[in-house]
């Protein structure tokens, strides 16, 4: 038998077999997805590396998924879009598949080109963000009175801000339609936040934290939420180890610089050594020490506690890393780490299931593991990821002295109106179905289907969010499209077709505010 002396080469992308003919008389003649192989009269027995094209169903018939026919035609394609290049603010109203999965460690321009660049864009980007936000929300700093944060110091804004619609005289009014109505007449206040700079995306810190930490004030985009609909800075920090001692942090944010002062004495040395990674920077896409970064000095990067300060969240926002192309993107704020001793799933979209495990796969680098060997890649072992999870494991609600052990209010201790918000919430608001428990989560994913009340991009399943200390945790849902307590409650009434009235829902808030 004569030896195959040819070279084949495979082209995954062409989605093609070639065989290069080496002059021995075989030769293979294919077309993409397969083909068909001619075999030479030399060689009637040779052997072919070959990949089957796969079955084809000849009276297959897309899906609509239960969005109707051609759902994907109502939607926009993506538009161009390159490192920094300006994106729609309206993101959900795209669709489809775009451009490459992967991206790389390279600017489109020069360093200083780069920075010019930015400089001119951010003042106009902003100003039109500021518009954006402005014809969307009434962020007027109106607060609820009496009411504050966990640590005493913030006020906790009142609601509903969402602005309604031109021809929409009220939310009562609103759930007063069917879903196809307030779809057709675009009626729906409640529409997916996008990052304001999609293109590029990555963490955006708010104010407050800039003002502490100005190595993170990025050249190209700024938080577009005021502080004052963002948790408090510091925010205090409760262990379930030690619960005498209140706020262990003391108004203080932990640093690097002095976790030990704070914790010798209180945690064991692998929650210490849990503790030191979280706060332990480390390179990230766009915060480093290379070219490839959108802070104008390098940076040693950002740490967990970074956005998860004190064990809580700054209102720092992200795009979630769990699909392409980039400005398909779900917008996500930094989750609270508290109570994640209670927590069977972390994460709004990948259903993670263990803290260690987060700990492990925390997406520095936009779910792109190649840009680690350009960057420089995190690298914590399971050893050790396994101890951030140790500390993870100790962080506490906030107090919430009105509730008991079951999680029902004490009556002696509640107003009539949080006890009228708690029948509310375990009977017609129908909370109760998905959040409960201790934590009040059911700890599964739910797809609300909010696509039914306007034309855009589903956005599918997202994890349910703890209601536990969630007076501490403004904006709402995972892209903080809802900034008020009253706010999350209206697009519930909506979107769950409640129809709950004027003061069923601020009794609903109230309860809210004792959890």
């Amino acid at each position: 038998m004569k030896t195959l002396s040819a070279i084949l080469f495979i082209f995954p992308f062409a989605g093609a077999l070639f065989a290069q003919d080496a002059g021995d008389g075989v030769k293979a003649n294919t077309k993409q997805g397969g083909g068909e192989w001619q075999k030479a009269k030399k060689t009637p027995s040779a052997l072919y590396l070959r990949q089957s094209p796969g079955g084809v169903a000849d009276d297959y018939k897309a899906s609509d998924f239960g969005l109707g026919d051609n759902y994907i035609d109502k939607l926009i394609p993506y538009p161009p879009s390159d490192k920094g290049v300006r994106t729609p603010f309206d993101l959900w109203r795209y669709g489809g598949k775009d451009g490459s999965s992967f991206t790389t460690p390279s600017l489109p321009m020069s360093w200083q080109k780069w920075v010019i660049f930015h400089q001119k864009q951010k003042p106009e980007l902003m100003q039109d963000v500021r518009e954006y936000m402005k014809l969307r929300y009434k962020l007027d700093g109106t607060a609820i009175t009496g009411k504050k944060m966990s640590g005493g110091r913030k006020k906790i804004m009142a609601g509903p801000v969402a602005r309604l619609p031109e021809g929409l005289e009220s939310f009562e009014a609103l759930v007063g339609m069917s879903a196809d109505e307030i779809r057709k007449r675009d009626f729906f206040p409640y529409k997916p936040l996008a990052h304001p700079l999609h293109s590029t995306a990555h963490m955006v810190f708010p104010d407050m934290w800039i003002q502490a930490h100005p190595e993170h004030e990025r050249f190209d985009v700024g938080h577009d939420f005021p502080d004052a609909y963002l948790p408090e800075f510091p925010p205090p920090l409760f262990l379930t180890t030690h619960k005498e001692m209140g706020d262990v942090s003391r108004g203080r944010e932990i640093t690097m610089g002095n976790y030990w002062e704070i914790f010798e004495g209180l945690l064991t040395p692998e929650q210490m050594e849990g503790l030191k990674e979280l706060l332990r920077p480390t390179p990230t896409t766009w915060f480093n020490q290379t070219s490839h970064r959108v802070t104008l000095e390098p940076s040693i990067g950002v740490s967990c506690m970074d956005c998860h300060v004190n064990g809580h969240t700054n209102g720092a926002f992200e795009l979630a890393p769990d699909t392409r192309p980039n400005q398909s993107r779900l917008r996500v704020d930094t989750p609270s780490m508290r109570g994640n001793y209670n927590m069977m799933q972390l994460s709004s979209k990948r259903s993670v299931r263990s803290m260690d495990h987060f700990s492990e796969i925390e997406e520095y680098f936009d779910g792109d593991p190649g840009m680690m060997q350009h960057i420089g890649p995190r690298g914590a072992q399971r050893s050790v990821t396994n101890r951030m999870g140790d500390f993870n494991a100790i962080i506490d609600f906030s107090p919430a002295p009105k509730l008991g052990p079951l999680g029902k209010l004490f009556a002696e201790k509640a107003t009539e109106q949080e006890l009228r918000g708690e029948k509310l919430f375990h009977g017609k608001a129908r909370c109760v179905q998905c959040h409960y428990g201790p934590a009040f989560t059911d700890d599964y994913m739910h797809d609300l289907q909010v696509e039914r009340f306007y034309t855009g991009r589903p956005e599918g399943p997202i994890k349910t969010f703890a209601l536990r200390g969630i007076k501490d945790s403004p904006p709402y849902l995972h892209d903080g499209r809802c900034p008020t307590l009253h706010d999350a409650v209206e697009f519930f009434n909506t979107v769950l077709e409640l129809k709950l009235g004027k003061q069923e829902k601020e009794d609903l808030v109230a309860f809210l505010l004792c959890l």
